[in-house]
């Protein structure tokens, strides 16, 4: 995965100097307003708390077969993310702690890149997708198995 900031990257050469032309505030917009809104869904998970019965559906995988699907836990684990708490957040759904933190630093790059003023693009190789379909439909299996209960929400 790389982040390509550069111009040579954009797809029409003008990109990069148009962008860097727009005022700060405009540059922000959009990182600023998808961080608010992640930001309000942590606080809303962090103030209803997902381990009492009733808040939240049940993941209808769970409910019709007994299965984890690989985003059960995911609420439990922004819950104890949300309140500090990681080894809570990390027996609840390992993956998505990994996901959590892989979008913040995403975040914090289009966020730098747009107070630089340099556009962001962020290419990821079919390669990458392959292997993280891979590594998460391994988890889905092993948690699902005796021997990898520790994995299950």
């Amino acid at each position: 995965m790389t982040v390509e900031p550069t111009p040579q990257t954009a797809p029409w050469p003008h990109e990069a100097e148009e962008f860097r032309r727009r005022p700060l505030g405009r540059r922000l917009l959009a990182p600023l307003a998808t961080l608010a809104g992640v930001g309000a869904a942590f606080t809303y998970v962090g103030l209803v708390d997902p381990n009492e019965p009733g808040h939240y559906p049940v993941c209808p995988l769970l409910r019709f077969t007994g299965l984890y699907c690989p985003g059960c836990g995911g609420l439990r684990s922004a819950h104890a993310v949300a309140h500090g708490d990681l080894p809570t957040a990390l027996g609840a759904n390992a993956v998505a702690v990994a996901g959590y933190a892989v979008c913040a630093v995403l975040m914090a790059v289009w966020l730098v890149h747009a107070v630089r003023g340099r556009p962001t693009r962020i290419t990821v190789k079919p390669a990458w997708w392959w292997a993280i379909g891979a590594l998460t439909a391994l988890f889905t299996v092993v948690r699902n198995l005796p021997f990898g209960s520790a994995l299950a929400p």
